[in-house]
């Protein structure tokens, strides 16, 4: 039960109930901080990891004090990936109260649901990396325009001619395919393009339409969940093309689902999970104390992000958007 709502029940309890409360010295209200993440559905994996980020810089804040004496109470926004959610995460952000929230992830939602966390005075630490977001709160994730150049780099370092790619459309993949496909293009490199649809069974026949392009490279933009199935196909059709996967591909899952020998015949543009870093050790034991299993890849994002959060809030000496985001 959150305070808000034990308030409420108080307040309507007997007179005497409410007596008692407005006598008694009330310490700090909470300060309500949201995560909002796919909790559930096919990115579930992602997300967890990225509220455990979260759930883990709250408590160790917690346990020094909080933030200028106010305890932080977090609460979890369940967007499923699903840009028709994106209203209703900010609508339950502002019935709790919340000041601030980390996410969204998916650039499809956080194109929708930013400007309203804004116009609501809820500050964003946001985990999208569409250019389009630039602006709407702050963000320690990378951005297209600092990815594509990078797999550009890589791909015309391979010295290959055509490249195939398999492209989901939400706002994040297409974005980051479209960028990268004109830099090809102007590098004198082939590129096709075949859409692919979210949440299918298998991606044999997409596969097969790229492949019959006859590339060098099959690139492909898509999150998790669809670029093990591509891996596997890949695989099936027993192709020569180098296998080259895009940031949104980069988690854990994405080897579970493809297996390890499926997975490692392709490369990965993006970071390394939080075990690879050297810099991230303290963070993995204290992670792996926690939750009983080692962190993906963004749940150390979103634990800076909320120290940063919390570092704002405490230099600004308030937590009204304006003067957080100045910090």
């Amino acid at each position: 039960m959150t305070l808000s709502t034990l308030a409420g029940v108080m307040t309507l309890s007997a007179g005497i109930s409410t007596f008692a409360i407005s006598g008694a010295q009330a310490g700090p209200a909470p300060l309500v901080i949201a995560v909002e993440a796919p909790l559930t559905g096919a990115q579930a994996s992602n997300g967890i990891d990225m509220a455990r980020g979260v759930q883990l810089a709250v408590d160790q804040i917690n346990a020094t004090g909080g933030v200028k004496g106010r305890k932080i109470t977090l609460i979890k926004l369940d967007d499923k990936a699903d840009p028709a959610l994106a209203l209703s995460m900010v609508t339950a952000a502002q019935k709790a109260g919340a000041v601030a929230v980390v996410g969204p992830y998916n650039s499809s939602v956080g194109l929708i649901n930013l400007p309203k966390y804004i116009a609501a005075g809820i500050t964003p630490v946001q985990m999208t990396s569409t250019d389009q977001t630039t602006g709407m709160g702050v963000t320690i994730q990378p951005k297209n325009s600092q990815i594509s150049p990078v797999e550009v780099a890589y791909i015309t370092g391979q010295k290959v001619k055509k490249v195939a790619m398999l492209v989901d459309p939400s706002d994040y993949t297409k974005g980051m395919a479209d960028r990268t496909q004109a830099a090809l293009t102007a590098a004198g490199i082939t590129v096709t393009t075949t859409p692919i649809t979210e949440g299918q069974a298998d991606y044999a026949t997409p596969v097969k339409t790229a492949l019959a392009t006859s590339p060098d490279l099959v690139y492909v933009s898509t999150y998790f969940p669809e670029g093990a199935k591509i891996a596997t196909a890949l695989a099936t059709a027993n192709t020569t093309a180098q296998c080259f996967m895009g940031l949104a591909n980069v988690d854990p899952a994405f080897v579970t689902g493809a297996g390890v020998v499926n997975a490692q015949r392709c490369k990965f543009s993006g970071v390394p999970a939080a075990a690879q870093l050297p810099t991230a050790k303290r963070f993995v034991v204290e992670f792996t104390k926690a939750f009983k299993t080692e962190p993906g890849v963004w749940g150390v994002f979103t634990y800076d992000s909320t120290n940063l959060l919390a570092s704002a809030i405490r230099g600004a000496g308030s937590t009204k958007i304006t003067p957080v985001l100045a910090k």
